[in-house]
């Protein structure tokens, strides 16, 4: 955050401050005050059950729309609010906006960028998926005159919602990395999805840079829909990749290739579809001046840095856990189920997947979820675990597959679930936990890591698989 006094954001988001006007912001903005921060901006949100200006008496200084017990500046709307004062931190900064969408990959491909760049100069990125009109400005106020980079997760619920975030964090480089079904509900149609996430690209000046998905033709699509250039991703694209292996934890080795160079990589994080996820983290970084070689060679040592996205665990006993609870699409629980079939067949564990519901996927619902189950099926699992009656076109679709000789496990919740777990499953296994982030399956995964004596180890940042 720069720092500014009261009257001088007032000025900024046309407010009017009740309180001393020179105090001096000079941390970030929140949304939580139990995430405060010393001189920071409480913005006070009225929420459907919360109203953020009951909690402003500790706070440094507040954004609200009325006054409070600290010193705010006050405004019609403080969301809008919030989207004025980060369109004067990017402008008054100038650092670069990279900025990324697609129905699925985005808080994968933003964590890769985000460590790729923090190779070559200070980097503020999103935390966790904190995309929306919120989650966005609040990114921005965490930089300041040392942020080399910025880069920004965009979400759409619908027809301008891009358009609204591009308004406050205008992009230098665009990335679209896929259109999909998630959120189809809402949209109604992948065009219509491919309408929204083509926002992004439109924002760009000439002398950007749009980084599109090659491989997927809704998305190649949009580079007639911006004035900049392009750059592409993907197996046929610019930045490509070839020769892609698996090992015993399903983490993906290949060869990355732009302009005529390939280099060898080597993914920490499990899946396959991380490869894509990757090429589109070094396109981004190529894009805004970064040479790929310094960028191919920044993806080994790349952690993930949010929270239950394949998250692999060994339990005490030797039980391995992949924790993917976050989010779920159709897309997305394939990719992660090949991701455990791989880990099962050369790691030569037992594969168990322990799926739940899919939302917003409107009235085709649940046919989607039948696919899914016969995607499993054809996967070859050995266990396919179905959380919930929402979930149920997962078990039936895997009990149509011909030939396929697992067994499926139907459980009305989470509790019965952990305790089939519990009972059923033991170090020769490899667990996959995944469902919608309404389904909390979190719960299931950390459950079934405590069940063994000792605590469980992320492979990723403790004791190695």
């Amino acid at each position: 955050m720069i720092p500014l006094t009261l009257a001088e954001l007032a000025a900024v988001v046309g407010g009017e401050v009740h309180g001393d006007p020179a105090l001096v912001v000079t941390g970030p903005a929140y949304v939580d005050t139990r995430e405060a921060v010393p001189g920071g901006l409480f913005v006070a949100v009225v929420g459907e059950r919360v109203d953020g200006h009951d909690y402003a008496e500790r706070a440094h200084a507040v954004l609200g729309s009325r006054p409070t017990a600290a010193p705010t500046v006050v405004v019609p709307d403080p969301v809008v609010a919030l989207g004025r004062l980060a369109r004067h931190v990017v402008d008054t900064l100038g650092t670069p906006v990279l900025a990324l969408t697609g129905s699925q990959g985005k808080t994968g491909t933003k964590d890769y960028l985000a460590h790729v760049l923090a190779a070559v100069g200070p980097t503020v990125a999103t935390a966790a998926n904190n995309n929306n009109e919120l989650g966005v400005p609040l990114t921005v106020l965490r930089a300041g005159p040392e942020t080399a980079y910025l880069v920004v997760e965009m979400g759409a619920r619908g027809l301008g919602h891009i358009a609204y975030l591009c308004d406050i964090a205008p992009p230098t480089v665009a990335a679209v990395l896929n259109v999909g079904t998630a959120h189809i509900g809402e949209f109604g149609s992948r065009e219509a999805i491919a309408q929204a996430k083509g926002e992004l690209v439109e924002a760009l000046s000439p002398d950007g840079t749009a980084v599109l998905n090659a491989d997927d033709a809704l998305t190649a699509a949009m580079a007639a829909r911006t004035r900049a250039a392009t750059l592409t991703f993907g197996v046929s694209g610019d930045v490509a990749w070839r020769a892609v292996e698996l090992d015993e934890l399903g983490r993906p080795r290949f060869e990355l290739g732009y302009d005529g160079a390939w280099l060898p990589v080597t993914l920490a994080q499990t899946g396959a579809h991380q490869v894509a996820n990757a090429a589109a983290a070094v396109a981004m970084a190529v894009a805004v001046g970064m040479p790929f070689a310094e960028a191919a060679g920044a993806l080994g040592s790349a952690r993930s840095a949010s929270r239950w996205r394949m998250e692999l665990h060994e339990r005490a006993d030797g039980l391995l856990v992949v924790n993917d609870a976050y989010n779920a699409n159709p897309a997305s629980m394939v990719a992660a189920i090949e991701a455990l079939a791989a880990i099962g067949a050369r790691a030569e564990r037992r594969t168990v997947a322990v799926l739940g519901e899919m939302r917003e996927l409107g009235p085709d619902a649940q046919a989607a979820h039948r696919e899914v189950g016969l995607a499993a099926a054809a996967a070859g699992l050995d266990v396919i675990l179905v959380i919930g009656e929402a979930a149920s076109g997962i078990a039936e679709g895997a009990r149509q597959s011909a030939g396929w000789q697992g067994d499926v496990v139907v459980t009305a919740g989470r509790t019965e679930a952990l305790a089939w777990l519990r009972e059923n499953v033991d170090a020769r296994d490899a667990v996959l936990v995944k469902a919608s982030r309404g389904a909390a399956l979190e719960v299931v995964a950390d459950g079934l890591l405590a069940t063994a004596a000792g605590a469980a180890e992320t492979a990723e940042g403790g004791a190695t698989p």
